[in-house]
């Protein structure tokens, strides 16, 4: 059975293999007119007698026989021999996964013929979506904020003058096709009281590895084939940037890490300095993509920045690629207190200018009574799903079960990559 693998669709095996078989009779053809036909002679007449003695009389039907159970010993015999011989080749090069060769060759030439997708994010939230979306297709591209300045990530952009590497590590891991172990140790952050307290190993790495490359875009191409990973991260840019909000009541918050701490009503957010250079790769990823997915993730500290650099709302608005926001599931203390899912979806309009988001894809799943009351403990509802306020904005929307209701309220990685696939799915099939 495992055999029969290197003839599933799409391996680009079967053409050459019936090459090498073609090889392969064109030599047995020229080895019979060497040797005269004589020695297919000598088989088939072994053959009659073999026969005659059996049944005292001969058909040659059982010559064809035989010539068919020759063919097919032939060509598993070939099959055999070219697995061992890439295996032998691949056992050097790809020594842990050699066992799994033909499911890794299946999987990256299905995954590849996956949407070419593009993430604009950051936190938690995009890591988790990452996750499930790398299982639909490799064509993915993270497009991360640089706008973070607490924790190892501020800690590191203040002592060493790079961008905060907290998201872009997350988000390789989350896209990372390697052991569990690696995965433990880019996440594993330093305990005690040392200068390495509360850094992550990720941080640390992708710090290094800036310094080593003289950028963090190669560093981050490098790290990828560290961690193999299924796609590309890339910051939103270079350049060292601080988050400001504009508050309702006109005071300004600086520093993203401080903008919950603040409590009030955040009327805009804006970067410093105002101009900030993209990444080109980032451009060009979202001019290419078939789907551009804002979020899931903090409104106006992780979504927000991305849209705020120079160029990327544009590039999104002019984009045909069908664009979705995916809602928060509960509001967040600080930053969206009694947002319902229009005022989420205004907010980005209001910051990128319309055409920026064509769906917005809301939870469906009820949230039981004993999260609701733990979450409004501290400040956190279920974000109301306004459909005429969303309709409002000319935008559609889809409602499904996105979420995993454990411990904490959080977005499912394979519900949310199926919702989006459908959604992406049902979309293209109205257009085209």
């Amino acid at each position: 059975m495992h055999l029969l693998k290197w003839l599933y669709p799409g391996m680009r095996f079967k053409r050459w293999l019936l090459l090498f078989s073609a090889g392969v009779m064109l030599v047995s053809l020229g080895l019979a007119l060497v040797f005269n036909y004589k020695f297919l002679d000598v088989i088939e007449e072994n053959i009659f007698r073999i026969v005659y003695l059996w049944k005292g009389t001969y058909n040659y039907t059982f010559t064809t026989l035989v010539g068919i159970a020759v063919v097919a010993i032939g060509l598993l015999l070939m099959l055999v021999a070219m697995r061992f011989v890439i295996r032998s080749l691949i056992t050097v090069l790809l020594p842990d996964n050699s066992e799994r060769l033909v499911d890794i060759i299946y999987e990256k030439r299905k995954l590849g013929k996956g949407p070419t997708i593009a993430v604009i994010g950051g936190g938690h939230g995009l890591s988790v979506l990452l996750r499930g979306i790398k299982e639909a297709t490799s064509n993915v591209t993270a497009v991360v904020t640089v706008a973070d300045d607490g924790g190892s990530s501020g800690r590191l952009r203040q002592d060493l003058g790079i961008i905060p590497p907290g998201d872009l590590r997350n988000c390789l891991v989350a896209l990372a096709d390697t052991e569990p172990l690696m995965e433990k140790l880019f996440q594993y952050r330093f305990k005690g009281e040392s200068e390495l307290a509360g850094h992550s190993f990720g941080n640390l790495f992708i710090a290094a590895m800036t310094e080593v490359t003289g950028n963090v875009e190669k560093a981050l191409k490098e790290s990828s084939k560290v961690l193999a990973v299924k796609g590309n991260v890339l910051p939103a840019s270079e350049e060292h940037v601080r988050l400001d909000a504009i508050m309702e009541d006109g005071t300004i918050v600086e520093g993203e890490s401080h903008i919950p701490e603040a409590h009030k009503c955040i009327h805009r957010v804006r970067l410093f300095p105002e101009h900030v250079h993209p990444v080109q790769s980032a451009l060009d990823a979202l001019s290419k993509a078939d789907v551009i997915i804002l979020g899931p993730g903090s409104l106006y500290t992780s979504i927000m920045p991305n849209l705020l650099v120079d160029g990327i709302a544009d590039v999104v608005r002019r984009s045909h690629a069908v664009k979705i926001y995916i809602c928060n599931v509960m509001t967040q203390p600080g930053e969206t207190d009694g947002y319902t899912a229009s005022m989420h979806a205004k907010a980005i309009i209001d910051h990128a200018g319309k055409g920026v988001i064509d769906f917005m894809l809301v939870n469906s799943h009820p949230i039981s009574d004993e999260m609701c009351t733990a979450y409004a403990a501290k400040g956190a509802y279920p974000v109301i799903v306004d459909e005429d306020e969303i309709n409002a904005l000319g935008i559609g929307f889809v409602k499904a079960d996105i979420i995993n209701e454990e411990d904490v309220i959080r977005h499912d990685p394979d519900k949310l990559c199926n919702a989006v696939m459908q959604l992406v799915l049902q979309v293209q099939s109205q257009l085209g």
